[in-house]
């Protein structure tokens, strides 16, 4: 379904549901502009609840919905809304805010709300590992140790210098996993630090490392670095790229490849994985597949 502002565009006269967590660190900034703004009912809930009001209000019909929060907290509001009619706005409240940025979606509030009320909707895909929903990127190897170490001095010392020293870190401790992938009956094995799946087609030459290709098409985009030297350089660009800083503009030595469905085969039974920045416990083998046009998103006209 292509982008519509018919039967999912906010109703007159109703207000459209906003859920803020409660105790989301940006949670005063996201009340205060809801309260600005005329065409919302506010909803504060704390992040067990959140889930079932969401389900709630698509029992109950409703057009669309207001989320604010970062990365995981969309995550989690499209695995209730995927497959449903209720169509999701986004009000960006996380430190990075990739999904909204990469749709398009305003970082200021005010803006951000305004598309809410009078945006259209569009159908965009989502993906799964195993049961799990996710709406960017999902990694194992590396980047999980690099988000555990992050997260472990981030109240110390904030979450960009944080961010520095784990990857300082995990630059010094690569360590090389076997993973073997199998995609369309092609089976691939691999010695390597880190493997990278994402929704839709990146860009993997700096400076715009990460970011949607101007045609993403519709598929999962899985990248693998050929070794722990361009492990390495992976990990650097990235995490320069998160801090806003200036990637050097230099070809990166990566395989990869657009599928709709792979399987990641590791070692373990039990592997930790980070997903839309977020690190879960998932057991092997990973299953990864596309979810085309499965989750409604109200995006700026």
């Amino acid at each position: 379904m292509g982008a519509t502002a018919g039967a999912l565009r906010a109703t007159a006269g109703a207000a459209i549901p906003a859920f803020v967590n409660a105790g989301g660190g940006s949670a005063k900034g996201a009340i205060e502009a809801l309260e600005r703004n005329p065409g919302f009912d506010l909803r504060i809930t704390r992040p067990e609840q959140c889930v079932v009001a969401l389900r709630r209000a698509v029992s109950d019909g409703t057009p669309r919905v207001v989320v604010a929060g970062g990365d995981g907290t969309i995550a989690s509001a499209a695995s209730v809304l995927a497959g449903t009619p209720t169509a999701l706005a986004v009000l960006p409240g996380g430190t990075l805010n990739h999904f909204a940025r990469d749709h398009g979606i305003p970082s200021d509030p005010d803006e951000a709300l305004r598309v809410a009320l009078e945006g259209p909707v569009k159908a965009v895909d989502v993906g799964y590992l195993n049961d799990q929903l996710f709406v960017g990127t999902s990694s194992v190897g590396a980047y999980v140790r690099f988000v555990q170490t992050r997260d472990r001095v981030e109240p110390c010392l904030g979450y960009w210098l944080a961010s520095l020293i784990a990857g300082m870190r995990i630059l010094h401790a690569l360590r090389n996993i076997k993973v073997t992938l199998e995609s369309g009956g092609e089976i691939r094995v691999y010695r390597t630090p880190l493997v990278s799946v994402a929704v839709g087609e990146r860009q993997l030459t700096p400076p715009g490392l990460g970011q949607l290709a101007d045609a993403p098409g519709c598929a999962l985009h899985v990248v693998v670095p050929r070794g722990r030297r361009q492990a390495r350089r992976f990990v650097r660009a990235w995490a320069s790229f998160n801090r806003g800083l200036k990637v050097e503009s230099r070809a990166l030595g990566l395989d990869s490849g657009l599928v709709d469905r792979l399987t990641l085969d590791l070692p373990m039974q039990v592997v930790k994985v980070a997903i839309d920045g977020e690190i879960r416990r998932q057991r092997t083998p990973l299953e990864y597949r596309l979810a085309r046009g499965a989750l409604n998103l109200v995006i700026p006209s």
